[in-house]
């Protein structure tokens, strides 16, 4: 155990590393000013922790300063699939080099739709295991449950207190859950949004990666964090923006003929990373098709164009060329080529399902990441909270 006020941090800030040392109110090699370096005292002097954790903590400490904070979440209510990581895990690998990113698992947003969850405990770590599994590395990242840090739900309850029904009822994704479930109308699908505004802002992120659906919610989280700001008269809250990768996202599609990937459209309509050789297989000779093109050159429908692109991100391109010829020569059996399909996604989640196998029997490296996550999520979001009930009014006696 260590007294964390009397040592230099390294930092591994690429390119290069670099060691800054805390002294005479100032870090070598870097311009900071001495506010921020009491910040960080103010947060660890007097504190006896394990050195790891301290150092770790020093690093997202000083990622703050110099890399855009980034967050995303994913709610514990299935297994991850391809969609899911071509749609979001594989550019998160990368984010988390060039950012400081928080992800989580939304346990407590999972309960709008499903309040009385069988197992959420192994939901939630199976979705650890399976995050860690893709790549995303606790060391780089703070990769955390969202209970784990009860920060939120205050956070939640003050931002709550500054919603407007009208505004929460206008939300489309609340008229689709009560359309689709009318059984099930809680308050917690109504404050979807102040959840998720809570998430964001709780670690004051300034990037948030999200799909068409959810672009309303983040909408929705900048009028909190702005209506925040007006009301107590404080600049606090900067303002989510979407996070734009760079490039055109792959969308992944689904096996039932329309629409994408997704655990909603049934257990057959996806390839989860965890899938077992023979499911895959099963799944994907049952996809949708039809009963071929009746001349050359034929433009697809859109269940077959669902095919060719999911041979398009798992397969070879000579293996894709190959039925594409045969297509537009009006000679492709759908057979020969779902059967080639299902052994290219068996290749390509090989890695992911073996790495899932190992990680999920190595039960102390799961706890150990999810502990550093939640230590990580906690200490920042507590300075926010801290902050948020000064600005309120909020003083102890």
């Amino acid at each position: 155990m260590i007294n964390v006020c009397v040592l230099s941090v390294y930092c591994r800030i690429k390119p290069h590393p670099k060691k800054w040392s805390i002294e005479d109110n100032c870090i070598k090699g870097a311009s900071v000013q001495p506010k921020t370096i009491n910040t960080f005292c103010t947060k660890s002097c007097f504190l006896e922790v394990n050195k790891e954790v301290f150092c770790t903590f020093a690093l997202q400490f000083f990622q703050s300063l110099f890399m855009e904070t980034v967050l995303s979440g994913i709610r514990p209510t299935g297994n991850l699939h391809l969609g899911n990581y071509f749609g979001a895990l594989r550019n998160f690998i990368e984010m988390q080099n060039r950012h400081n990113c928080y992800f989580f698992i939304a346990d407590y947003h999972s309960l709008t739709t499903h309040p009385t969850p069988g197992d959420l405990h192994g939901n939630v770590r199976q979705i650890l295991v399976e995050y860690l599994a893709a790549g995303l590395d606790p060391e780089k990242s703070t990769l955390y449950v969202q209970s784990d840090v009860p920060e939120v739900l205050e956070l939640y309850l003050f931002l709550n207190m500054n919603a407007y029904i009208g505004e929460l009822e206008r939300c489309t994704s609340f008229k689709d859950k009560i359309r689709q479930n009318p059984q099930n109308v809680n308050a917690g699908l109504l404050t979807y949004p102040t959840l998720m505004a809570a998430d964001i802002l709780i670690h004051r992120a300034v990037k948030v990666p999200v799909g068409k659906d959810q672009e309303p919610h983040l909408e929705m989280a900048r009028t909190f964090a702005n209506r925040f700001n007006r009301m107590y008269k404080h600049e606090y809250f900067p303002e989510p923006q979407a996070y734009n990768f760079g490039k055109e996202l792959v969308k992944i599609p689904g096996l039932n003929g329309s629409g994408k990937m997704g655990k909603s459209e049934g257990e057959g309509n996806a390839i989860y990373l965890a899938d077992e050789p023979e499911a895959i297989r099963k799944k994907v000779m049952k996809a949708v098709t039809d009963s071929g093109p009746t001349e050359p050159n034929q433009s697809k429908p859109e269940a077959i164009q669902n095919i060719f692109q999911l041979m398009k991100v798992v397969s070879t391109p000579d293996t894709l060329a190959f039925f594409e010829e045969k297509y537009n020569s009006c000679q492709i059996r759908y057979g020969d080529m779902k059967k080639q399909l299902a052994e290219d996604m068996i290749a390509f989640t090989a890695p992911f399902r073996e790495k899932i196998k190992e990680i999920s029997a190595n039960n102390a490296y799961v706890s150990k990441a999810a502990k550093m996550g939640k230590e990580k999520a906690q200490a920042n979001a507590a300075t926010t909270i801290k902050d948020v009930r000064e600005i309120i009014g909020f003083k102890p006696f």
